[in-house]
């Protein structure tokens, strides 16, 4: 098992994948990819991008988050766990799809949040989608909040 992907979600559950990941990883001596997939672009969905002040929240946002991940993958590398961290655009199941696929991954590792029933027919489960679509072995943490 050399790549695992772990999806973040910025829910301050991170902690818990992390250390699954890193428990796995240190077995296994794999890199750790952690990926936190963004809202994509207003122009993507359909909408105009809106006032620069709006433009420039949404990049703040993503610079932070991109510094998180970047954090969370400095302290792996500190547990001498290899450790990148990806800031991805795009709809959450087809881009951790897509780039499990381009960084040859192994074993995907992703939170489960439990949600009401009428969450579920309406949004879906990003978790459950993954394990429905994934060729790859999938473990599924739950998160208890």
């Amino acid at each position: 098992m050399k790549n695992i992907l772990v999806a973040i979600d910025f829910e301050n559950n991170e902690k818990l994948l992390l250390d699954y990941a890193a428990e796995i990883a240190t077995k296994f001596g794999s890199k750790v990819w952690l990926i936190h997939i963004a809202e994509p672009e207003p122009d993507f969905v359909g909408y105009e991008v809106g006032p620069q002040y709006i433009r420039d929240t949404l990049a703040e946002e993503l610079r932070e988050e991109h510094r998180q991940l970047q954090d969370y993958a400095m302290g792996l590398t500190k547990k001498e766990i290899e450790a990148d961290g990806l800031l991805v655009q795009g709809a959450t199941v087809e881009m951790i799809m897509a780039e499990s696929e381009k960084l040859n991954i192994d074993l995907i590792i992703l939170g489960h949040h439990e949600h009401s029933f009428l969450y579920k027919v309406f949004l879906g489960s990003v978790s459950t989608e993954i394990v429905k679509k994934s060729k790859i072995p999938v473990l599924i943490v739950p998160l208890i909040e």
